[in-house]
């Protein structure tokens, strides 16, 4: 059984109040250098049977149409093969 990962991330020009109150947070916190952060979904999907171009535009379109907001998010799909071995992502964002 494959697992397939949809990382869902507001797009770059929305902002990001989460991200944002995590970042002034690690300073006081102690640690310093971080220039950023951006907070984001995951969401894993075990495939029954290949993962093959049909199982992927289903994905897809679930991605599309219920895990992420196209409006204001982005979504990758990538295929994970055993434990934790990562693939290259099939299909980039949204």
């Amino acid at each position: 059984m494959a697992r397939v990962v949809v990382d869902v991330m507001l797009k770059p020009e929305i902002l990001d109040p989460q991200g944002q109150a995590v970042q002034r947070a690690l300073p006081r916190l102690g640690f310093e250098g971080i220039a950023d952060v951006r907070q984001g979904k995951r969401f894993e999907l075990e495939v029954e049977g290949p993962v093959d171009d049909a199982a992927l535009a289903r994905i897809h379109e679930i991605a599309e149409t219920f895990l992420a907001n196209t409006v204001i998010e982005d979504f990758s799909v990538k295929v994970e093969v055993g434990e934790g071995a990562d693939v290259t992502a099939v299909k980039a964002e949204s």
